[in-house]
């Protein structure tokens, strides 16, 4: 049985929202702050958390900056309605995804659904349905890169460097085919579900988070390309 953690203050959502995943089949822990779900999180780590940015004590984004030390689970955030600087601070952060309060039901099961497909061959089982393509599962070697996905594991001149679900598809998407161009669209398609929507602005941020854990391990890293008003290309 997939697991999911959800923090979030408003005992409203955590009531709703776990009614509705264990409906679904999904086993659900709720905490109703960071400071009090980081302890069991670490302990226990889930199949996926779904973390609400503000709340008192420990945010979402300080919740998942100490996670992000010892573990790479796949992460929704839930942002307030119209504040593009939480989705933006999110997706810096390395959340897999994000959810504008106030949402619909159907709307966050596709993203769930969504976010353990790609995570699929990393955390275990998943719901039916998220069998991906098998050139997908196989692993990759382009110059310092290597990515292997049935490990989850990428390394640039043998140094490992820690990619969430989302950064090591879009990653994986441009690896391999290096020198071609992929549009945000395109990249969008290897990343996310068909029925979820993400806008140009979460690749881009997805783009500048993966350049900076390269730049981490490796200064003059630059194998991705921006081509303004085009997309971006992996060079070998």
């Amino acid at each position: 049985m997939v697991n999911i953690a959800l923090v979030d203050d408003d005992k409203n959502i955590l009531a709703s929202v776990s009614m509705l995943l264990e409906q679904e089949g999904y086993q659900v822990r709720t905490f109703s702050d960071g400071a009090a779900a980081l302890t069991a999180l670490t302990t226990t780590p889930p199949d996926l958390a779904i973390l609400d940015i503000k709340m008192p004590r420990m945010d979402g984004l300080e919740l998942l900056r100490r996670l992000r030390q010892t573990q790479d689970l796949p992460v929704i955030f839930l942002t307030s309605k119209d504040e593009e600087v939480d989705e933006l601070m999110g997706l810096n952060a390395g959340a897999d995804d994000y959810i504008r309060k106030p949402f619909s039901q159907r709307l966050l099961l596709e993203r769930v659904r969504a976010v353990l497909r790609r995570a699929e061959g990393k955390s275990g089982p998943v719901p039916a349905g998220a069998v991906g393509d098998a050139a997908e599962k196989e692993a990759l070697v382009r110059g310092h890169l290597a990515l292997d996905p049935q490990r989850h594991e990428c390394t640039w001149d043998g140094k490992p460097v820690r990619l969430t679900v989302t950064e090591f598809l879009i990653l994986q998407a441009l690896a391999q085919r290096p020198g071609f161009v992929k549009s945000r669209d395109s990249l969008m398609d290897a990343a996310y579900d068909d029925q979820v929507y993400v806008d140009d602005r979460t690749i881009d941020s997805h783009i500048k988070r993966l350049r900076k854990k390269f730049k981490a391990v490796a200064d003059d890293f630059d194998a991705i390309e921006t081509l303004y008003g085009v997309g971006y290309r992996y060079r070998e």
